[in-house]
């Protein structure tokens, strides 16, 4: 399943039609606490109570990890290097001369890569769930941001949304003039850096364009009326109540049992 195709059928579930403030504001409390901890207990019960969360709106977690494979590998390369490199005792279980694992490094690896996924799954579960339009309602008349800013971001979130659909085109043309079609982790990686530069130079172009449209209209120049106004209801109390039980029941829960460890500690 694409993402695309993920965020279409996350958002007429309940969290979709969520505030899009209440979302964003709840997924900031959970990157905090997660930021200033650096225990697996806190990171992975939080990161299952999003998973959770993402179930109760009609996804599979592990389907959805499975999709955003980017963002699963660099964690687990990141928990892989901790463990590898770590400086953390306990009772040795690999050594191998110059690499030696241990149960403290394994479990500040472990650490590091839950960590990892559970900050970036938040920012994720807003961008699946959150029509860009409704975020900019909520940022400019709740919010009140200045308007150059909200429609600077709108903008932006929009272009993200194209530019998963080009990346997906891009494949298909390739592939329709015979590139890529090398195999191996070599091949495999030039494929991957030539898409992904001809995707930066048409990015590149396309925000060149839209800055000069946009400026050229007016947007940003002074105060804009909005057609839209948020609105808040029941789902979006059920929404805030499930991002502070995830991020103080899990920052609770690591403080209860002894294994909460601070960034700076």
């Amino acid at each position: 399943m694409s993402v695309s195709a993920i965020a279409d059928s996350v958002r007429v579930s309940p969290m979709g039609r969520s505030n899009a403030v209440v979302k964003l504001l709840g997924a900031l409390l959970i990157t905090v606490v997660l930021v200033v901890s650096a225990d697996p207990v806190t990171s992975g019960l939080a990161l299952l109570g999003q998973l959770v969360l993402l179930a109760a709106a009609g996804q599979k977690p592990l389907r959805l990890l499975v999709t955003l494979w980017p963002i699963t590998v660099a964690a687990l390369i990141s928990g892989w290097g901790t463990a590898m490199l770590s400086p953390e005792g306990g009772t040795e279980l690999v050594n191998l001369g110059w690499i030696t694992v241990t149960t403290g490094s394994l479990a500040a690896g472990a650490a590091i890569a839950l960590r990892g996924l559970a900050i970036a799954l938040p920012g994720i579960t807003v961008l699946l769930t959150t029509d860009p339009t409704d975020l900019a309602d909520g940022l400019a008349q709740t919010l009140r941001l200045p308007e150059r800013f909200v429609l600077a971001s709108l903008a932006a979130l929009r272009l993200v949304e194209v530019m998963v659909k080009e990346w997906s085109v891009l494949a298909s043309a390739r592939r329709a003039r015979g590139a890529g079609n090398d195999h191996g982790p070599v091949g495999t990686a030039k494929e991957f850096g030539g898409q992904a530069f001809t995707l930066l130079v048409q990015s590149l172009r396309r925000a060149t364009r839209l800055a000069m449209t946009m400026e050229a209209r007016g947007f940003g120049a002074g105060k804009r009326t909005w057609a839209r106004v948020p609105h808040y209801g029941r789902v979006d109390l059920y929404t805030a109540g499930a991002a502070v039980l995830i991020a103080l029941g899990a920052l609770g829960v690591s403080l209860l049992l002894g294994t909460h460890r601070f960034i700076w500690q």
